[in-house]
């Protein structure tokens, strides 16, 4: 497996409140976190932490997609308990996009507007859905996927991790075969920069995923940079 990320604050914000863990060959996390001041900032690494260590003290004792879903709720739970604590922590929140690979299989859980993408064959396909007021329209098509670019609420979410005591957690799994390639971000990345040009970009034979990786940040930059961008890339070389 080839892997490496990249987490930059942009152009615009003051703070990076997006976080993550990249640790080869099994867990990968993204996090995305909001809130006032230094609040974000502060719900994203949490998330990060109290996944990361529930995985670590629980794993093989429970399938997979349960583990990564309770590890979210767990997380859910410190959250929402810190911003009752304190005034300026109220209403932070976080998105959180993992994923567990066990041999020749991804399991993901997935909570927010991050995304997890599959790259295989040519065809790139997302894992995850949007938990966005924009995607629920894009769903229901009333807009195009186009037309939630440019959409002035296509930041709103509908669920978010830490936001309330309760948090109803996606996951699934899919079969890591020879030759895939899974892109995990933030939306830093993918409001800034097409779905058509990321695919392009993931299907450059002649650089190293290292260099892919900086130029998806690059083409997010280059586009405004509005937000901070997180990108980790996989690659499964096993051939």
């Amino acid at each position: 497996m080839l892997a490496h990320v990249i987490s930059d604050i942009g152009l615009v914000r003051e703070t990076n409140e997006d976080s993550y863990i990249c640790d080869p060959p099994h867990l990968f996390i993204v996090a995305d976190g909001m809130g006032g001041h230094v609040a974000g900032e502060i719900a994203s690494k949490l998330a990060i932490s109290t996944v990361n260590g529930y995985i670590q003290e629980h794993v093989g004792k429970d399938n997979l997609e349960i583990l990564l879903k309770d590890a979210i709720i767990q997380a859910n739970t410190s959250i929402y308990q810190m911003a009752l604590s304190k005034e300026e922590f109220s209403g932070m929140g976080t998105t959180v996009t993992a994923s567990y690979i066990d041999g020749d299989t991804i399991y993901w859980g997935h909570v927010g507007d991050s995304r997890m993408y599959l790259l295989r064959n040519g065809k790139l396909n997302q894992l995850t859905n949007d938990h966005s007021l924009v995607w629920e329209l894009v769903q229901s098509g009333n807009i195009t996927r186009d037309e939630a670019y440019v959409h002035p609420k296509r930041n709103l979410l509908t669920r978010a991790v830490g936001t309330s005591c309760l948090i109803t957690v996606d996951t699934g799994f899919v079969q890591w075969k020879p030759g895939d390639i899974v892109l995990m971000c933030t939306d830093g990345l993918t409001n800034m920069v097409s779905e058509q040009n990321i695919c392009t970009l993931m299907q450059k034979t002649d650089c190293e995923i290292s260099s892919i990786v900086e130029e998806l940040v690059n083409q997010a930059k280059d586009a405004g940079g509005f937000d901070n961008i997180t990108v980790i890339l996989l690659k499964n070389e096993d051939l």
